[in-house]
């Protein structure tokens, strides 16, 4: 089985993202990352296939991002808030780093804005998983991911028009 340490050495940026596409408030995003860490922990003894390792992750992630948001919804909420990508290792210059930032900035917001089940679609797909683990992930057909995912993309480029 994998240990916690593992799964965050080989899957924490990915599962930060997914907190960062839930929540916009950097804090509230390490305290969900954290919330996952835990169901996840919570989780590993009844994984069965240990092959189906990164559809498993993201599952439990979406789920617990899910209910935080629903936690959330009675709260009072700002707009503040962005999410911080993992820089390159190359130093861009100043005004090119500033554009990559307010670009990242500008889509995190945009996939924040889609629906939910759109987003979770497209967080996925943002992490390179092919269709059939993502598929598995949301436990909905992979004519349907690639379905949730062009509509996605096409809110995206609507909405960043």
């Amino acid at each position: 089985m994998s240990t916690i340490e593992h799964i965050v050495s080989e899957y924490g940026q990915g599962l930060r993202r997914v907190a960062a596409a839930y929540e916009a408030d950097a804090m509230l995003q390490e305290d969900l990352f954290q919330e996952v860490l835990i169901a996840i922990h919570q989780a590993l003894p009844a994984l069965r296939e240990k092959d189906r390792l990164a559809p498993y992750l993201y599952r439990i992630a979406h789920n617990r991002a899910v209910s935080h948001v629903a936690k959330a919804v009675g709260r009072k909420k700002g707009e503040a808030g962005a999410v911080q990508e993992a820089g390159e290792e190359v130093e861009p210059s100043p005004e090119h780093a500033l554009i990559e930032s307010e670009r990242a900035d500008r889509l995190a917001h945009a996939i924040r804005r889609l629906p939910l089940s759109y987003r979770q679609a497209v967080t996925l797909y943002l992490e390179e998983m092919p269709y059939a683990e993502i598929a598995e992930a949301l436990d909905i057909s992979e004519s349907n991911v690639g379905v949730r995912i062009n509509r996605a993309k096409q809110m995206l480029k609507e909405m960043l028009s």
